[in-house]
């Protein structure tokens, strides 16, 4: 008989009931086998970010065993047992992960440990106290007796869990804090890792996809015979907005997708373009809107300014549409039948997909299993499930299990996409230079309102306007939000890695730059009288100006600027080098980033991070820019929506600095940073100020 002990998380009321669940809220299970493996069902998913070691590493640590005794189980969809906090969703993003798991993870294997320790003060008839854990086993000291825990595990189950629960102290840390290697490194650089895209089922089918290429188009004709000519072809399939190629490969799929030479109805947005939308959002922008925090009177200092000597600066930043185009695209398994649907994808949301799916099959939701895989990259775009539900749709007119696997060129032509912000900004400053007033007013699409409806209230998302003054503190604020969303009926916009505090970073960290310019002022100097109740910024500012060589004077043609943030409760900053040639070429030289993001769990997974976030956002800085003609997204591919090449990586400096703060969020703060600490690189290396993005533009 298989022994194990399974510990629901201790922050719960109450254990499951045999037989059924109380309905208390739990996180995580852990279950430790009589081979004296340690299974954790992970309620995170791994997309680069190295949840999958980090979190392990949070359990092992209290559990008192070694992490290469850890495996990894995605875990089902269950907001109930999953969801990172009560009455919540079984989400992975917002750089939460760890800062989450932090205390719930550790005190789950501080109670398993607790648990074992008293089995074997049990069996062997001695007071608890006398016995200690280590490595996997427990020790009866006096004796020499020790006894592994898959030895104890059986016991163990019997045992209540612990109404207290004894922690380590940060300075008993063995596996917190150090520099072990991923768990899932091996097995993606193998191969052996699985990932969605990579999923085998008996009597599986491959599905080519075209979905209308006019956002709300429609198809208009199919050569379904030509199709089906393809040898491999089994199936064609067709809805009112997608043609569907079902056959036994994706090169068989592919070739039918090109033979059945669709054509489509454009629709009512046939005519609609890029210029249409800035047009709107710029007329939009011109209205009050909503106000989502006033302070002061920030108009009345506007009004004063002249006359008493002030300076008021005003600029406008725009930022485009960004696809997410994740290195695996957006590909989903199915295997429908009357009674129930299994699904096989990688996804942020579970139990999101887990509904979506019951709704488009009219099954249940206990009926539908989502079997979660590896994602191949996330950024926000697999907290969508419209490539769940376009297969399910496809899978209803198929007989056998299907696997839809999206090109590159659907994948980036029929993502979710990051708002076309517009962004109006105002400042009033003093005699003596210094920011006495601020105003700021969002205009753009609202993702809340379609993704999370009961959070947009009194027409504010508040995630477009988070951060919209930053960290700063001014005597007179005003922040508003204009909701204007483009009338392209079916395209959706979504989050991107870095979420509202990107955008907002963007426009407020570079305009600070302007104003502390106006001031006459040093960018760094300028921002700290502003951060008085923030210290761990003004520390994190200090450490950056030492590192990175703030005060040395650069060459003709070089520049330097900087960016500051507090985000996913992180302070974090970063000063970038550029060289512009005399064609206005720009080339990052090196970029220097300091993060206090509380104590560290793993410091090699948050330097990947620090680095990974600067390439995704250099490159969208760059040459991110998703455009509209005849209602068409133009890009389609590599060529025209590029990513830096190796060879345009700059060299990157990553200093995380110590705290005893409980961790937070690190796996976009880079991403938010970049932008506007190379906007500001480029102003000090040319003086031009570039408020619109990509810089290809």
């Amino acid at each position: 008989m298989l022994l194990s002990v399974e510990l629901l998380l201790p922050i719960a009321k109450a254990l499951a009931a045999a037989g059924g669940r109380t309905n208390a809220t739990f996180n995580a299970v852990v279950r430790i086998d009589t081979d004296d493996v340690v299974t954790l069902v992970m309620p995170r998913v791994e997309m680069g970010q190295a949840t999958y070691t980090s979190l392990p590493m949070l359990i092992a640590e209290e559990l008192e065993v070694d992490l290469a005794r850890v495996r990894l189980e995605h875990a089902p969809p269950d907001d109930r047992l999953y969801a990172p906090t009560p009455g919540g969703q079984q989400i992975t993003g917002g750089s939460d992960s760890v800062r989450t798991a932090w205390l719930p993870m550790r005190q789950a294997g501080a109670a398993a440990r607790m648990m074992l320790v008293a089995a074997a003060a049990q069996t062997w008839g001695v007071e608890p106290a006398q016995c200690t854990a280590r490595s996997g086993s427990v020790r009866h000291a006096p004796s020499g007796r020790q006894l592994r825990y898959g030895e104890l595990a059986g016991r163990a189950a019997q045992l209540p869990v612990p109404a207290q629960i004894a922690l380590k102290n940060p300075e008993q840390f063995r596996i917190i804090g150090s520099g072990l290697k991923r768990l899932d490194g091996p097995e993606k650089v193998n191969g052996s890792a699985r990932f969605g895209i990579d999923v085998q089922l008996p009597g599986l089918r491959v599905v080519a996809v075209a979905a209308s290429p006019v956002f709300g188009g429609s198809v208009k004709s199919v050569d379904t015979q030509a199709a089906m000519a393809v040898c491999g072809v089994r199936q064609v399939v067709r809805l009112d907005d997608l043609v569907a190629i079902v056959a036994d490969h994706m090169g068989a799929a592919r070739k039918g997708l090109a033979a059945a030479a669709i054509q489509w109805n454009d629709g009512p947005a046939g005519a609609y373009s890029t210029q249409d939308m800035i047009d709107e959002l710029a007329n939009a922008s011109l209205w009050e809107g909503a106000t989502a925090r006033s302070e002061g009177d920030v108009a009345a200092v506007r009004a004063e300014a002249a006359s008493k000597g002030h300076r008021t600066v005003d600029a406008i930043y725009e930022q485009p549409l960004l696809a997410h185009a994740t290195m695996e695209p957006m590909n989903c398994t199915v295997r429908l039948s009357p009674d129930g649907c299994d699904i096989w994808t990688g996804t942020q949301v579970p139990t999101r997909a887990q509904a979506a799916a019951a709704r488009v099959a009219g099954l249940a939701v206990e009926k539908v299993q989502v079997h979660n895989q590896l994602l191949g990259g996330g950024f926000g775009r697999r907290l969508e499930v419209d490539y769940v539900t376009q297969a399910v749709r496809i899978a209803r007119e198929v007989k056998e299990p299907i696997k839809v696997i999206w090109s590159r060129e659907e994948d980036i032509q029929h993502s979710s996409y990051r708002p076309y912000h517009y962004n109006r900004l105002s400042a009033t400053l003093d005699a003596q230079g210094r920011p006495i007033a601020w105003h700021h007013r969002v205009t753009g699409s609202s993702i809340m309102a379609r993704f999370a409806p009961a959070a947009f209230k009194n027409d504010i998302d508040v995630d477009a306007i988070r951060d919209a003054a930053g960290p700063y503190a001014f005597p007179n604020v005003l922040i508003q939000y204009v909701r204007q969303e483009p009338r392209l009926p079916g395209m959706m916009t979504s989050w991107w890695r870095g979420v509202g505090h990107m955008q907002n970073a963007i426009a407020v960290e570079s305009f600070i730059d302007e104003l502390a310019r106006a001031a006459g002022r040093d960018a760094i100097a300028f921002r700290k009288p502003l951060l008085d109740s923030h210290p761990r910024a003004l520390r994190v500012l200090d450490v950056l100006a030492e590192r990175s060589g703030w005060d040395r004077p650069l060459s003709k043609g070089r520049g330097r600027g900087v960016a500051l943030t507090f985000a996913f409760h992180t302070y974090a900053a970063q000063v970038v080098e550029v060289t512009v040639d005399a064609d206005g070429n720009v080339r990052t030289e090196r970029v220097v980033t300091v993060v206090d993001c509380g104590r560290v769990v793993s410091p090699g997974s948050v330097e990947a991070q620090v680095q990974g976030g600067t390439v995704f956002g250099l490159s969208a800085a760059q040459f991110g820019n998703i455009t509209i003609s005849n209602g068409r997204v133009e890009q389609s591919n590599f060529h025209d929506y590029r990513i830096l090449r190796m060879n345009e990586i700059p060299k990157m400096e990553t200093h995380i600095l110590p705290s005893t703060e409980d961790p937070t969020g690190i796996g976009e703060l880079a991403t938010v940073l970049i932008t506007p600490a190379l906007l500001n690189a480029i102003h000090d290396a040319t003086g031009e100020r570039i408020r619109k993005l990509p810089l290809t533009r």
